[in-house]
């Protein structure tokens, strides 16, 4: 309030005499107005839409997620932020923050967008404050003109001012050189974050807010990770979102990569509503998949993503309601100024899934499984070679997720063998055949005789290929003949060689039988 006012009959106002801190706190006092009385008016502390130091949360039970720290994917049983991973900025940082609880001053924290720059600046709270230190956090906006004054009234213990995007509280009611000059002369810290782009605009072009910056202690942090520190990432192996991080982020940094997905994993799963983007959640499921089974997260064509999606017929019925255009659109569009859920890939014409959502699907007991005909998919879009490591990898996948519904069914064990026999595993390919034929599948069996002739072991084969024909499998009856064919052929040559004319007779409509005509025979 202002320390004088005029009275409405135009005499002065009587003003108490009492003041602190430049503000008047005692009655003010009016008199003679129209209906005679007087009138008392009590003038506000600058403070007074602030709380008090004792309303302030102590840093070692505030919450960094409600101030301003970013969640990470959160399963059941997992702490709500994975453990820290130390970065090259943190001694720099650390010392900043103790030479500020003793002299005060504003110790910054730049870096991209979603660099980790919050957690970072928080746990340089945690580590070099004590658990005791009073924090406040206001909102952006608030007004902190009074804040030296609020402190000079309360009892002596640690404070610290946290502003987490420092360019929101930036402002002739916000933080001023005034405000963190008070803030400093009471030895009170001021840690805050921004990112690259609003500091240089601030602390270098000219603005009236430069003040502020220009006494600040700035951190950088780099997005890129350094060696130093993925390899101190890789020491947290044993934290499932670490792990995932280090193995997924790709060309992504590790704070994006935790950061994000979180936000992309959930806009996923909403996108199937049939009036939001079907057809994008499902190239986007397709693409996820394939990846489960064992392509490459950054090599997945995009023309194989609209071929798979005849392997989800139910959702592939629903999608009809968006085109193919649309989806691919929705699913590349950047979220955050970061990344989409898919992004172009490591060579023409393929993409990248967000490791993230990969990583979720895996992880959740819920989650739908692979359809069974997206293995060989998967397994034709490899190189064509038995050596190729990308058809390895997907057979070792596919063990590992069909093995344990594998046992009495011959679909699976059949599926398991054919993977096997392309990725170059015959043994695998056997076992998993003779399983599916000793389980009632009567084209596993000729298959496994097929192997097993072609390892010259007909005596094993022989009783697989009379059980199949046995059971009207054509192709059984026919490989039965030819084993049985090719017996006759070298019993009939043994005897024709001992002189047997007969024998000598039947063997050019033998050879006929056992022996495949030349390819590309030219007249």
């Amino acid at each position: 309030m202002d320390a004088e006012r005029e009275a409405p009959n135009g005499m002065a106002a009587d003003v108490g005499n009492s003041a602190s801190d430049g503000v008047f706190h005692a009655p003010v006092v009016q008199a003679g107005s129209v209906s005679g009385g007087v009138h008392t008016y009590y003038a506000q502390p600058p403070y007074a839409s602030l709380p008090p130091v004792s309303e302030w949360p102590r840093l070692d039970t505030a919450d960094p997620i409600a101030l301003g720290v970013r969640r990470t994917r959160r399963l059941p049983g997992e702490t709500p932020l994975p453990p820290y991973v130390e970065r090259d900025c943190d001694r720099e940082l650390g010392a900043r923050v103790r030479e500020a609880r003793l002299e005060g001053g504003l110790v910054v924290v730049t870096g991209a967008p979603l660099s980790g720059k919050t957690r970072t600046a928080w746990v340089a709270l945690s580590a070099n404050l004590p658990g005791t230190t009073r924090v406040f956090a206001p909102a952006p906006g608030t007004d902190l003109r009074g804040l030296p004054a609020l402190l000079r009234t309360g009892r002596e213990e640690d404070r610290v001012l946290w502003l987490d995007d420092l360019e929101g509280h930036l402002g002739e009611q916000g933080m001023t050189p005034t405000v963190l000059a008070g803030l400093a002369q009471l030895g009170v810290p001021v840690v805050a974050t921004m990112e690259d782009q609003a500091y240089d605009a601030r602390r270098f072009g000219g603005s009236a807010r430069v003040g502020v910056l220009s006494g600040a202690r700035p951190v950088e942090l780099r997005r890129v990770w350094s060696a130093g520190e993925i390899w101190r990432l890789g020491g947290q192996t044993e934290e499932p979102r670490l792990r995932e991080a280090l193995l997924g982020h790709g060309r992504r940094s590790v704070p994006e990569y935790l950061a994000v997905g979180p936000e992309l994993i959930e806009e996923w799963r909403r996108a199937r509503r049939p009036d939001a983007h079907p057809r994008g959640h499902l190239l986007v499921r397709a693409a996820i998949d394939l990846v489960r089974c064992g392509v490459p997260m950054a090599d997945i064509l995009s023309d194989a993503l609209l071929r798979a999606q005849a392997l989800y017929p139910q959702q592939l019925a629903a999608a009809e309601a968006e085109s193919a255009e649309d989806g691919f659109a929705w699913a590349v569009g950047i979220r955050h100024g970061a990344t989409g859920l898919l992004a172009p890939g490591r060579h023409k014409g393929t993409l990248a899934v967000h490791g993230s959502l990969v990583a979720d699907m895996e992880s959740r007991g819920n989650s739908p499984s692979v359809p069974l005909g997206m293995w060989l998919f998967a397994l034709h879009l490899s190189p064509d070679s038995h050596e190729s490591m990308q058809r390895r990898a997907i057979a070792w996948r596919a063990s590992q997720a069909l093995g344990p519904q594998a046992e009495g069914n011959p679909e699976i064990l059949t599926l398991l063998g054919r993977i096997h026999a392309e990725a170059g595993n015959s043994a695998a390919a056997e076992l998993s055949y003779r399983k599916a034929a000793e389980a009632g599948d009567t084209e596993a069996a000729v298959t496994l005789a097929e192997l097993l002739v072609s390892r010259d072991a007909e005596a094993e084969a022989l009783p697989y290929l009379e059980r199949a024909a046995e059971a009207d499998s054509a192709r059984g009856q026919y490989q039965l003949g030819m084993l049985l064919a090719a017996q006759a052929r070298n019993w009939f040559s043994r005897a024709a060689q001992k002189g047997h004319s007969a024998a000598a007779q039947a063997l050019p409509a033998l050879r006929e039988v056992t022996d495949p005509p030349p390819d590309n025979v030219k007249a």
